[in-house]
């Protein structure tokens, strides 16, 4: 059985560094066999979340009738998440903040789900601290770790790349196809 892979890239620059990463992660997991689909937050229109609370009242069903429903069905639909983000203010970019806020209508189903996911984050930017990238990744971790069937499998820290282009020199680079391409060890493991 192909591995499902989705992978969300939330960088509003296009070609940016950690679109780079996403797009050599989609490589290696396309050359190790899964069916991979990258998307780009930029490309849809995300409202954010009312906090209404129509959707527990509506089984799990959002009243916004725009494209998060899609791509949150897309990830429940996919074994493997790739969530990458650039580091803006220590944090994550707003796109995927607000992803990641409309997933409130599908937590429960995805709390009470039988099948585990695995995600991983290609985290980029121009602070080649990587304590700066701290409070991003503790951002996406505190995501999962609501939903609870989802484990993080791995992180790809583009720290230091900050010009557009910058990570094609970055051993980021090709460590992020090469973990794109080990989903052909976890296909074999299953």
């Amino acid at each position: 059985m192909r591995q499902k892979v989705v992978i969300i890239s939330s960088s509003p620059r296009r070609n940016g560094n950690s679109e780079i990463l996403c797009n050599q992660f989609l490589k290696g997991a396309k050359e190790a066999g899964c069916e991979v689909e990258k998307i780009n937050l930029n490309d849809y229109t995300i409202q954010p979340c009312l906090a209404c609370e129509y959707c527990r009242r509506h089984q799990n069903i959002c009243c916004q009738k725009d494209d998060a429903n899609k791509i949150i069905q897309k990830m429940i639909d996919a074994d493997i998440w790739v969530l990458s983000s650039p580091v803006y203010f220590y944090s994550i970019s707003a796109q995927m903040k607000l992803l990641i806020d409309r997933f409130f209508a599908r937590e429960y189903e995805m709390r009470e789900s039988q099948k585990r996911k695995k995600v991983y984050y290609i985290i980029t930017s121009g602070a080649s601290d990587l304590s700066e990238h701290t409070a991003t990744i503790e951002s996406l971790r505190g995501f999962i770790q609501v939903l609870r069937t989802v484990d993080e499998a791995g992180i790809m820290n583009g720290a230091g790349a900050f010009l557009k282009g910058d990570v094609l020199k970055h051993p980021a680079y090709q460590s992020a196809y090469e973990m794109g391409k080990q989903m052909k060890e976890m296909e074999e493991d299953l």
